[in-house]
């Protein structure tokens, strides 16, 4: 194994977390894995929200800190979009298809792989939603039925997808790459190319 090939499977520097590097099919193989469980239970929730919920009726379920409102949104969050839910829908397919390249392109990381997955997960939830359910392909109505305190009412997939957005920026705000090795190979060649530079300067 050659510490220096950036597609190397081996650690990254000392405490980068690049402990290591998953090749393209384990982070696509991890993505789905991840996707699939949130998107069933994303839709198995939604089915008995429907099943057992009254509807625009909150039901107590943590208090008055969070309730069960079962409702349909043609929109986005606080219904932002109803008009337009076929743009909404379309927004939320290149979402996918832009998570999906990403992932096979530069994320060699099994926490961005975590994080993908869950935003992948959650967005297809809701594009079940809006190509399955009424009134029709395009056109069909998001289930939510989790509701906070002055919270536009949400449901598992909406918390997948913030989870794994909050995820990213925390990997980001850190200095976790999507791929750690290549990251640190980056930042030697240009130390290196910085020192040479220095040289050529001294001499």
């Amino acid at each position: 194994m050659n510490p220096a090939d950036p597609s190397s499977t081996s650690a990254g520097p000392t405490g980068s977390g690049a402990r290591r590097r998953p090749g393209r099919a384990a982070v696509l193989g991890g993505m789905v894995i991840v996707g699939a469980v949130i998107a069933v239970a994303d839709q198995l929730t939604k089915n008995w929200a429907e099943a057992t919920l009254p509807l625009l009726d909150p039901q107590p379920f943590l208090g008055e800190f969070l309730q069960l409102t079962l409702l349909y949104n043609s929109g986005a969050a606080w219904g932002l979009g109803a008009e337009i839910t076929p743009v909404v829908t379309a927004v939320q397919i290149l979402i996918v298809l832009g998570v999906i390249v990403f992932a096979l392109r530069a994320v060699r990381s099994l926490w961005y792989t975590l994080a993908l997955g869950l935003i992948l997960g959650g967005a297809l939830g809701n594009i079940h939603d809006r190509l399955l359910r009424p009134p029709g392909p395009f056109h069909g109505e998001v289930v939510d039925f989790l509701e906070l305190p002055n919270w536009p009412v949400f449901n598992v997939a909406d918390m997948a997808v913030v989870g794994g957005a909050i995820l990213v920026v925390l990997l980001g705000i850190i200095g976790h790459a999507p791929d750690p090795v290549a990251d640190a190979a980056e930042r030697a060649a240009e130390a290196e190319a910085e020192e040479q530079a220095q040289d050529g300067e001294a001499g």
